[in-house]
């Protein structure tokens, strides 16, 4: 009786139309092409091959063809003993018992007539990467080290390397690096030299940490034979390897001068290779040999223009932006030797945005006397291009050269003209730069204003721009005649204004405007300090509270302290300090000098921006200090909130109490604020009519300092970490605000156990904490004193880098959620006092 015929079972993946089966067929096809001589049997295994390595591509897996893969590798094909390397390759490592069965096979090509085939099988042989087979790697290597031809030798230098990260123990029983560095300095063939040394390199590198004889080996790559070796041979070796000749050379100390100057022309051809990486690398090594020599270092910087300014111009834009890069650090170091070069810096009309800005920032540099006329009127040509972002470049550009001191007179003209193009961005950052210009330059204040009290602060929209108006309207009021009339249109819109930098220089000019024009501001600043004292922005609401208690307390110092006697601003300060600009050039040639950063701040995990953290509680530890009890919050500490009033009340004496939590007044202020806390201890307290006539002055009769928060928390509050997250996950977020963090509290937070300590100190306890410097997170909980099962419950990240706290709030009754956030608030403020 026949059997029944097979029903073939369709597979639910598109990459595999017939299921099992079509795994089943191929090793049935392969199990009879093994060992089979018949014409045309090579093509027959081409073909199957191909299509086992085509599922393997996709992920289907075709691991159970192993021994019948491994059967059909035995002929001379080499197209088949590839595919069949690159299937053993793939499946060795998952399935390490299937991989013993392709020793014999490996072992047996790797003494093949074929130098191709004998490389082929000592690359897949190492590539295994399974610890049971080391034994069986150390022979072929060793063969393969001594082979004849040099692809073989080359395969068993990078083998060697393979072995070493499955057994390094494997590695130095067998005297493999020394076998590497006899042959580095012996074989004939440049690529086998090239991978002995990068070999070399890397092994000792990862040793140096754990002995003291890997550190002298290192050293001795570092030797004034290999090291001349090496360069009298530079020119046999492709650009790969001439690069990592020339980085090994650039940490070779020379003995003397005559050492630094042999060396360098034995590289002066490779300034003029086509290859920008090598010419990158050869000036990375002028750069370094010649430091502690001033005047050859100066020369080299002249040497190397022509070989930098050729490769800008040639390539594709990628490679012009990576070496002009490199030039752009050279341009920063020493700006002087390439000011009469400027002309090459000129913006192309197909340069791509990002060659266009560098090229912008390397013409700000190298403006001098001699160069700044034409420099300016090229960038000004610049100002009108149809690409916002580089106009907005160029205009902060020629703002740039201004504060450098170089023609001042011209430039100035050169701005005011701007604020005639009817452009908004023209307009936004020219009043930006004008507002720096008046800064530096005060003498020029009388043709900037009348230009600049002519612009519509309606046409102004973007914040920067807005407070660099509102500043010069506050700043010279006196020789504007419209100012408090155009701030109290302003103030009139103060609920349309999203960004808080403009109504804190509101708030500012305001001040300013009404003690140079008491009777015309005298209602702008008091429709300010109300709406400023009812902002949900903190530094708002506690700017607007300061002014409104200076001013309580005495006009005379309320003007010292907001509009002092200034000086000009001489120097204004570098985005980067000298110390990252040094490590940056100690970085040549690197992704470093790209990216305008040390490499630290892109590799180590603390500097890779905002630490991310799960949402989940469960991945934080758990702070078992945290859940012992609390010492209680002492009730004597009143808020720094109260008035001048209520602290003659409460027997205050201090003025001083009147800066509130989260405001840091300026540098410059600092002076003034003296002779106040000391005026305060002889003068008698400020009496309430004092107050009270400010008031109606200022038509603040109803206005009232804020009642501190009457909400009281359970010092003794608990909450187990099941609760806390089933809550989390129920609760929607009532407050989400950035807040900021004090120096002393910057610099107190070195581990979470010190902010969690102080908040437990004001009943707000920590249930999780997790991060490191500079990121940190928390989950707080408290609780209401009132009786109830009331809870709060806070997400607070906090970045001492940025000196900002990221603080989310969910809680039981959401009405209280504004008290409690503003005593959580007060307490952060406090932490490191």
């Amino acid at each position: 009786m026949a059997p029944p015929p097979i029903v073939q079972q369709k597979s639910s993946s598109p990459s595999q139309p017939s299921g099992k089966s079509e795994v089943s067929d191929l090793k049935l096809q392969l199990r009879q092409l093994a060992g089979s001589r018949a014409p045309g049997a090579d093509d027959s295994k081409r073909d199957l091959f191909k299509r086992v390595i085509s599922y393997m591509t996709v992920g289907i897996d075709v691991s159970a063809a192993f021994s019948e893969m491994v059967m059909c590798s035995a002929t001379s094909d080499i197209v088949l003993k590839k595919m069949c390397y690159l299937y053993v390759g793939n499946y060795a490592r998952c399935h390490p018992d299937l991989a013993l069965l392709t020793i014999n096979f490996l072992q047996k090509d790797c003494r093949d007539v074929d130098p191709m085939i004998r490389g082929l099988a000592l690359r897949s042989l190492c590539s295994l990467r399974v610890p049971n087979l080391v034994e069986y790697l150390v022979s072929p290597l060793s063969s393969g080290l001594e082979d004849g031809s040099p692809y073989v030798r080359m395969v068993a230098v990078l083998g060697v390397l393979k072995l070493y990260h499955i057994s390094a123990t494997t590695c130095f029983d067998s005297d493999f690096p020394a076998s590497l560095k006899n042959l580095m300095l012996t074989d004939s063939d440049a690529q086998v030299v090239a991978n002995c040394l990068f070999v070399l390199q890397e092994i000792w590198n990862l040793e140096a940490n754990k002995s003291e004889e890997a550190n002298r080996e290192r050293e001795t790559l570092l030797s004034k034979q290999t090291i001349y070796y090496l360069l009298n041979r530079i020119k046999e070796f492709n650009e790969w390897a001439q690069c990592l000749i020339l980085e090994l050379i650039s940490k070779y100390i020379p003995s003397d001068s005559n050492d630094i100057f042999d060396i360098m022309n034995l590289l002066e051809d490779r300034l003029q290779h086509a290859n920008g990486a090598v010419v990158l690398a050869t000036i990375k090594v002028f750069l370094h040999l010649t430091m502690s020599m001033t005047d050859v270092h100066q020369q080299v910087y002249e040497r190397l223009k022509a070989p930098l300014l050729t490769l800008v111009g040639s390539g594709s834009s990628e490679q012009s932006y990576a070496v002009l890069s490199h030039l752009h650090l050279l341009v920063m170091r020493a700006p002087m030797l390439f000011s009469s070069d400027y002309k090459h810096f000129y913006c192309q009309f197909s340069d791509p945005s990002y060659i266009k800005k560098l090229k912008l920032e390397m013409l700000t540099a190298i403006a001098n006397e001699s160069n700044t006329y034409e420099i300016v009127t090229e960038l000004c040509e610049y100002a009108g291009n149809v690409d916002v972002p580089i106009a907005r470049e160029s205009i902060r550009a020629v703002g740039k050269i201004a504060l450098q001191q170089y023609d001042v007179n011209a430039i100035v003209d050169r701005l005011l003209q701007f604020l005639e193009m009817e452009k908004d961005y023209v307009t936004a950052e020219t009043l930006v730069l004008v507002k720096d210009l008046l800064r530096k330059y005060p003498q020029w204040s009388h043709d900037c204003i009348a230009v600049v009290g002519n612009i519509s602060s309606k046409n102004v929209q973007e914040p920067k721009a807005k407070a660099a108006l509102i500043w010069m309207l506050g700043e010279y009021s006196k020789d504007m005649p419209d100012a408090p009339y155009i701030l109290e249109n302003l103030i009139e819109n103060w609920d349309d204004e999203n960004a808080a930098e403009v109504r804190l220089h509101l708030l500012t000019a305001a001040m300013k405007c009404f003690l140079k024009r008491p009777p015309e501001t005298q209602k702008a600043l008091g429709a300010a300090l109300a709406a400023g004292v009812a902002d949900s922005h903190q530094d708002v609401h506690d700017r607007a509270l300061l002014y409104y208690r200076l001013l309580q307390y005495d006009v005379s110092v309320a003007e010292r302290v907001v509009n002092p006697p200034k000086q000009a601003v001489s120097v204004f300060a570098d985005l980067q300090s000298s110390e990252v600009k040094d490590r940056i050039f100690d970085e040549f040639n690197t992704l470093s000098v790209v990216y305008q950063k040390p490499s630290y701040m892109f590799t180590d995990k603390e500097h890779r921006g905002p630490f991310e953290f799960s949402e989940e509680i469960g991945n934080l530890s758990l702070d078992q200090e945290s859940m012992d009890n609390a010492p209680r919050f002492d009730e004597s500490d009143k808020d720094l909130l109260l008035g001048t009033s209520e602290r003659e009340e409460n027997g205050g004496t201090s003025i001083n109490g009147a800066a509130t939590p989260g405001y840091s007044a300026p540098h410059d202020y600092n002076s003034s604020l003296v002779p106040l806390s000391s005026q305060t201890q002889s003068e008698p307290a400020v009496t309430s009519q004092t107050s009270f006539a400010i008031d109606d002055l200022l038509g603040l009769s109803m206005l009232a300092a804020p009642e501190p928060p009457s909400l009281k928390l359970n010092s003794k509050a608990a909450l187990d970490p099941g609760t806390f997250q089933r809550k989390w996950g129920q609760l929607g977020v009532s407050i989400s605000q950035e807040i900021p963090i004090s120096p002393q509290g910057v610099g107190s937070l070195t581990t979470p156990q010190a902010l969690i300590r102080h908040m437990q100190a004001n009943s707000i306890h920590c249930i999780a904490s997790g991060g490191q410097s500079p990121n940190f997170k928390f989950f707080l909980f408290a609780q209401k004193d009132d009786g109830s099962a009331s809870f709060f419950l806070v997400e607070c990240i906090v970045n001492t880098s940025s000196a900002k706290a990221q603080v989310k709030v969910k809680a039981d009754d959401a009405s209280a959620s504004e008290a409690f956030f503003a005593l959580f608030q007060s307490a952060l403020s406090k932490f490191g006092m």
